[in-house]
């Protein structure tokens, strides 16, 4: 339920190589910096490096008071609107929003994801089609500040991580203003109520009301 293979189609990345070297999808959050450092030169001339170490692709929308740290690849027709601030080390896939006063950092978004009103998205991956209600958010560092632990059914993972968000698995759907917390994973096909808190690990299609009951989701 929380392998790369369960969670995402990476044929809707241009980290799909760089993925495919692991297991669990929060392995590949140390080298995202370095993985766009690499693929950025090699692009082509369909984008453009606007700044040192950023690459935007010639059909991307960016809107004025937009930040973009370094390094930062943003793929076609993604918009990042007013007031977003991306801190750097985001790989942005196509078709992606990046909305107003959304900040990014060290993320990986594939195809089609959108981030489009005040959510912050930390050392976390979503996949294809995911989706961030308006004030949601992924928290990425413990109260305690020690290592986050995935808490499975299987028992306990530890990945020797401080910071580490959420993964969210292709076509999720989280509420508005939900707190996703350090070291969620969330199957495909997952629905988050809104003003949800959530952690741990949620079967794919499965539906996380905001009283914490999770459930099935009935089948056509």
């Amino acid at each position: 339920m929380y392998k790369i293979s369960d969670l995402y189609d990476l044929d809707h990345t241009m980290a799909k190589d760089y993925l495919m070297k692991f297991t669990y999808p929060w392995e590949a959050l140390k080298g995202i910096k370095d993985l766009i450092l690499s693929i950025g030169p090699d692009l082509g001339d369909e984008y453009e490096e606007v700044s040192e170490h950023v690459w935007i692709h010639k059909s991307a929308k960016i809107f004025p008071s937009a930040y973009i740290g370094e390094p930062c690849i943003i793929g076609p027709e993604t918009e990042v609107r007013h007031c977003a601030f991306i801190r750097g080390s985001a790989l942005i896939g196509a078709n992606c929003v990046v909305g107003n006063s959304c900040e990014l950092k060290n993320v990986i978004l594939f195809d089609h994801v959108q981030t489009p009103h005040y959510n912050y998205v930390g050392d976390s991956i979503l996949g294809y089609y995911s989706h961030m209600g308006a004030g949601s958010i992924t928290s990425n560092v413990k109260s305690d500040k020690k290592n986050v632990i995935v808490h499975a059914d299987g028992g306990n993972i530890e990945t020797g991580l401080k910071k580490f968000g959420a993964m969210l698995g292709d076509y999720v759907e989280v509420g508005c203003n939900s707190v996703l917390n350090p070291g969620t994973v969330i199957g495909k096909y997952c629905n988050i109520y809104p003003t949800s808190c959530v952690r741990g690990v949620l079967p794919e299609n499965s539906i996380h009301k905001n009283d914490g009951t999770i459930i099935r989701k009935k089948e056509d």
